[in-house]
């Protein structure tokens, strides 16, 4: 059974989508593949509670505990691999993570690091993807699921979905219509990479 550990920071919207179109398409008996753990660095996260909801394991590596260690991301990293690798990944998910990861844990997930990022990349890598995308004057906007590097969101393009910035729209409009199309093409290209695996 092929094992993915899906790493999420708040709702968890699409870890739902994934987790849904795994049970929906029957992973476990087409694909031998499974969603076996929701892991958080933020233990309230209100995703925890909705993976929990759908039957899934959780568990929580709060980064805040490391904050007094003399390398803090270093120690956080390490202790998140250890708690990831406790369900042996064959494919490791970041959906909405909102962690700079080091050099360290990209290279220990090499070839099995996959991430979501809310623009068309190479546009707009970081934060604030839509409210760039408007202040720049851009017609379309989008979502690119990516292999992860070491550089933040310039890893390999998997696949991307392409939207309409329209006439009047904000940021939290642009962002809905976007998020709607991440629900379709992030659980379709996991679903590619497990049948090719």
């Amino acid at each position: 059974m092929k094992n993915l550990v899906i790493l999420i920071s708040g709702g968890g919207s699409n870890m739902e989508a994934i987790v849904r179109t795994a049970q929906q398409r029957d992973w476990p008996g087409r694909l031998q593949a499974r969603v076996a753990a929701v892991l958080s660095n933020r233990p309230d996260c209100a995703g925890l509670a909705r993976a929990q909801a759908l039957g899934v394991p959780t568990a929580a590596v709060d980064h805040r505990a490391f904050a007094q260690a003399p390398d803090p991301r270093a120690a956080f990293d390490a202790a998140l691999a250890d708690a990831i690798d406790a369900y042996a990944p064959d494919l490791v998910v970041l959906a909405g993570f909102m962690r700079i990861l080091t050099p360290g844990f990209v290279r220990h997930y090499a070839g099995r690091l996959v991430n979501i990022h809310p623009s068309l990349l190479p546009a707009f890598p970081g934060l604030h993807t839509h409210r760039r995308a408007i202040e720049a004057g851009c017609r379309v906007a989008g979502a690119t699921v990516h292999r992860v590097t070491e550089e933040l969101d310039h890893g390999p393009i998997l696949d991307q979905v392409v939207v309409p910035v329209l006439p009047g729209d904000d940021e939290a409009a642009l962002s809905a219509r976007v998020l709607a199309q991440e629900h379709r093409m992030y659980p379709r290209v996991i679903e590619r990479l497990l049948t090719a695996a």
